[in-house]
């Protein structure tokens, strides 16, 4: 059981958790949940032993293992399957160990304790983890620096799920994935079988893959039973108690001061008097739960509602190879009121097509139509970083307005979400969820036609996203928007293409078919790609003849290793007391034996496979 018990954690001066307690239970599923800046982070640096307690504790069982996201992206030439294998540090230890072994007492013990781990399935267990979250076999294989960063962070994810801790800490998890990965996220914590405590902004997520919820607000730790729904019914019902027990008590703190004020004065009734001081000073005051108001997000619109089709697509190919275009026989078109949300794995060109619309990519072939005067504004995640780090919210605003006087400028800049002493606070200074509100109003400014949001909610807590979903909703323009929040999906998209397979097509189911669709394909993808050893590769072009020639040399490798420990086990159960000493041990290592023999199979017929690829490659 993980206790928190009389907590007390202060960091740079300021109290973020105040004398909280609370227990959570082995296997608990639990999402952690406040407002941006209340503390969540540091709480998980606290459970890892990273920051000291100001006061109180927090205990784990002796035994139990932690795993947390590492906060650096892994690198280097490993393939992205070893890399995750690594992970579980004593499968990985044991097998270094088996193949320096040669009392055969221990190379017993060491089996045994393989098939206790069930180590032999650990590259399928690895392979499908990579698989769900968006990796290809081929990827697999692939040296870890060949990924960009926000790839190689999947890797570190996929690492952490595979090690399997007794207690699982994620933060923010879904900030690396694409709408297909995050679902598959949402179903595998579902089902994760040992302690797990996320902190998540997705309303989705916590509402299928948890079953407790531990809010953390103004320093106190409630814990809710329930999901993310659940639980804020539970608080809007605690909120009225507390407002109603707050209203009685005043009403009698009223009455005894009143009885107080009539009769001090009075010696007849000077005992009673002091009888209600201190009743008074007994009647300890409820804190009323004060709902946080979210400051609104609001987008300007448009002077002019343009004529429908504001934008039409025939038959384009676009990319940035002409000779290997991304996307081809693109046909579609997008009316003044449209809400579009695009669907597909990153990777298949969700960001390619969303140039295309913005005309930041000219295409190669067919035609682009635009309604005259039309404006776009265009949101991405990576133009954080072109935010100037030393100008305050007011400087970038005064940028857009010339010689406006002060007073519009800072209405505008107040408009946007940064009044009085907020809009002169540096960049530099301004959380995640307070750059991307910036942004959001910096590239909206001027009241587009159209407003291209790709991934705006990856800084922005639950009651942001709300109200990010209102302003689309009242917004009077178009929409297009790439996010794997599937609650701003559903609340706001009216339409849904999928890119994939090199073109864009509209989709007429609604999310929950596409969920389905997109668990369906990645579990039956999985047995092919449980292990690498196993997969049955397509045929491949003569330039793939490297990849072939190190998935053979790799195949040989595991021949070789897994060869000797058959033979160990082999001199293990040749020694002549051993099935009368220990059946059980016996047992196991017979066990141990057809497993590594099965292992040895898989790899024997990778490495026929791989050779008769690359004969035929090599033409």
């Amino acid at each position: 059981m993980l206790s928190i018990t009389d907590l007390s954690v202060r960091l740079a001066g300021r109290l973020l958790i105040d004398q909280s307690s609370v227990q959570i239970t082995p296997g608990s599923r639990v999402g952690l949940v406040g407002r941006n800046g209340t503390g969540k982070s540091t709480l998980f640096k606290v459970i890892r032993g990273e920051v000291a307690a100001e006061h109180g504790s927090v205990t784990l069982p002796p035994r139990w293992r932690v795993g947390s996201l590492a906060q650096e992206a892994p690198n280097g030439p490993e393939s992205l399957i070893s890399v995750v294998l690594r992970a579980d540090l004593e499968r990985d230890a044991l097998l270094a160990e088996a193949e320096r072994a040669t009392d055969p007492h221990r190379i017993a013990e060491i089996q045994t304790r393989l098939v206790d781990i069930d180590a032999h399935s650990a590259p399928s267990r690895a392979a499908a983890i990579l698989s769900g979250l968006g990796f290809s076999a081929a990827d697999q294989l692939r040296p870890c620096a060949e990924f960009s960063g926000g790839w190689r962070m999947r890797v570190a994810l996929a690492a952490t799920l595979f090690a399997a801790p007794d207690l699982l800490l994620l933060d923010e998890p879904t900030n690396y994935l694409d709408l297909e990965g995050t679902l598959w996220l949402e179903d595998h914590l579902a089902h994760y079988p040992r302690t797990v405590i996320v902190i998540s902004h997705d309303r989705d997520l916590l509402d299928s893959s948890v079953d407790q919820i531990l809010h953390l607000e103004r320093g106190k730790l409630t814990l809710y039973k329930g999901t993310y729904s659940s639980f804020e019914e539970q608080r809007a019902a605690r909120e009225l108690l507390d407002a109603k027990q707050v209203k009685r008590q005043e009403a009698e703190r009223a009455r005894l001061q009143a009885f107080v004020d009539r009769f001090k004065a009075k010696a007849s009734k000077a005992r009673q008097a002091q009888s209600r001081v201190k009743m008074l000073e007994r009647l300890k005051p409820i804190t009323a739960l004060v709902t946080e108001d979210v400051r609104e997000i609001s987008f300007p619109a448009p002077e002019k509602i343009l004529s429908p089709p504001i934008i039409a697509v025939d038959n384009v190919s676009v990319g940035y190879d002409p000779e290997t275009p991304v996307l081809s026989r693109v046909t579609l078109r997008i009316d003044n009121d449209d809400r579009i949300a695009l669907l597909g794995a990153n990777g298949n060109g969700k960001s390619t097509l969303v140039k295309l619309l913005a005309g930041r990519l000219a295409p190669f072939s067919g035609r682009v139509t635009r309604a005259d005067k039309l404006s776009i504004a265009y949101f991405a995640q990576h133009q954080l970083d072109e935010l100037n780090e030393d100008a305050s919210a007011y400087d970038h605003v005064r940028k857009l307005m010339g010689d406006a006087p002060e007073a519009k400028v800072r209405a505008r800049a107040g408009a946007i979400g940064f009044s009085g002493k907020a809009a002169d606070t540096i960049v530099g200074k301004l959380s995640g969820g307070e750059k991307a509100r910036l942004l959001l109003g910096l590239a909206t400014f001027f009241g587009p036609n159209m407003i291209i949001l790709d991934e705006p909610t990856n800084h922005l807590d639950i009651d942001s996203r709300a109200a990010l979903a209102e302003a689309i909703n009242e917004f009077p323009g178009a929409v297009i928007m790439v996010s794997h929040d599937r609650y701003l999906i559903e609340a706001c998209a009216e339409r849904l293409w999928i890119v994939a397979n090199r073109t864009v097509t509209n989709y007429d189911g609604d999310l929950d078919e596409y969920r389905r669709l997109v668990l369906s394909a990645r579990n039956a993808e999985a047995p092919r790609e449980r292990s690498v050893a196993s997969e049955k590769p397509q045929r491949v072009r003569s330039d793939n003849r490297g990849s072939l020639k190190k998935r053979i040399a790799e195949a040989e490798a595991e021949i070789a290793r897994v060869s000797e420990i058959i033979s160990k086990i082999d001199t293990a159960l040749a020694l002549p007391d051993i099935f009368t000493r220990d059946p059980k041990q016996a047992a196991q290592l017979s066990k141990a034996r057809a497993n590594a023999a099965d292992a040895l199979a898989r790899a024997e017929e990778q490495w026929l496979e791989a050779s008769t690829q690359y004969d035929e490659a090599a033409g």
